[in-house]
């Protein structure tokens, strides 16, 4: 099996490389990715890509038919992601999110690809004001450029002539979990990293919103599954929310179990504040009847305990976390400064 990972060098990338090769070992795993984040490691171990048979280097917006001929699978992670650099680069979220995963997605079909696996996200359900778990079948109320990148893109492909292509979008939760390549603008990572550095968990919200969960790792184990399903299981197209309803949290619960892992840092909830109104349950049903083998394994208490446990033993005190590299917005802020990148994201020169 030959797979072609898109945006490997994020924080979802190397994990799901690793889990690719420990489950496919004679697998030919290559990434392709522009390495705007291959500098941000959070890992004392060798660097993520060793596990691969062949790194490219490239930008997603210039991936033609040629570049995917004798893959039998693409994950599709590359993207803008998340709503902070989607508001800052709107335009651009859309030509990368949307509009290159398009055309990723045709070429593949083109070249013969088999299997098209599109992290897509639950955030495209916004505000779900009743409380209601949102099923695959609800309305979708994206709030964000974010949110709505995604939505454009699995209605795109829903059209797509994908020449007998299996294509997965996969309604993630908000990823949590440490990798070898740490974001702290994630919810749960944000809560611990403040916790550990300034001795806070500080919720901004009043704490009500609901906000889904899933541990990278488990991440991975849906993309395998994503990866190697037939059309049988789901169709040759399908759209499923990915996680379990044990993960479905209000922010404030995520703070307080912060708080009793970590009982030297104070919980602080700005209860007078307005709620935020990115609010909503998810239905996890049809990914636990449609991939049985590959349910998230992982708990809140475990993933905090990792999250804690790691960052304390590579020595982590940054009080300014977040200004630092680990606050992706950061870091493109800077490759733009220093004429890496230009505003619309593309190379300009190799960084000094």
């Amino acid at each position: 099996m030959r797979v072609l990972i898109t945006g490997n060098m994020g924080y979802v990338g190397p994990v799901v490389a690793r889990h690719l090769r420990q489950r496919f070992p004679d697998a030919h795993l290559v990434g392709y990715d522009l390495g705007w984040f291959g500098h941000c490691l959070t890992t004392t171990g060798q660097l993520p890509e060793t596990v691969l048979d062949e790194q490219r280097f490239g930008d997603v917006r210039d991936i033609t038919k040629a570049d995917l001929e004798g893959f039998d699978v693409v994950v599709h992670l590359a993207a803008v992601s998340n709503d902070p650099m989607g508001q800052r680069f709107e335009t651009v979220t859309d030509e990368i999110n949307h509009q290159a995963s398009v055309t990723v997605a045709r070429a593949a079909a083109e070249a013969g690809v088999k299997n098209f696996v599109f992290a897509s996200s639950c955030s495209v359900y916004g505000f779900a004001e009743d409380g209601r778990p949102r099923t695959e079948d609800d309305e979708v109320t994206p709030l964000t450029a974010y949110a709505r990148s995604k939505i454009a893109t699995e209605r795109s492909l829903r059209g797509l002539d994908n020449s007998g292509m299996v294509i997965s979008c996969l309604r993630f939760a908000t990823a949590c979990g440490m990798a070898p390549r740490l974001r702290l603008d994630l919810v749960l990572n944000d809560f611990v990293a403040g916790a550990l550095a300034n001795h806070e968990v500080s919720v901004l919200s009043d704490g009500t919103p609901w906000r889904p969960l899933i541990h990278v790792r488990d991440m991975a184990r849906a993309i395998e599954w994503a990866a190697t399903r037939t059309a049988e299981n789901g169709g040759s197209f399908l759209t499923v929310n990915v996680g379990a309803e044990r993960w479905n949290y209000q922010v404030r619960e995520l703070a307080e179990a912060v708080g009793r892992a970590m009982p030297e840092a104070k919980v602080s909830i700005a209860t007078s504040a307005p709620p935020d109104k990115r609010s909503y349950r998810v239905d996890f049903a049809l990914y636990s009847q449609l991939a049985p083998d590959h349910q998230p394994a992982e708990t809140l208490d475990g993933t905090i305990a990792e999250l804690r446990d790691d960052l304390a033993a590579q020595g982590f005190s940054d009080k300014n976390y977040r200004k630092s590299p680990a606050i992706r917005l950061v870091t493109l802020e800077k490759l733009i400064d220093t004429g890496a990148l230009n505003e619309k994201l593309e190379v300009q020169q190799v960084a000094a």
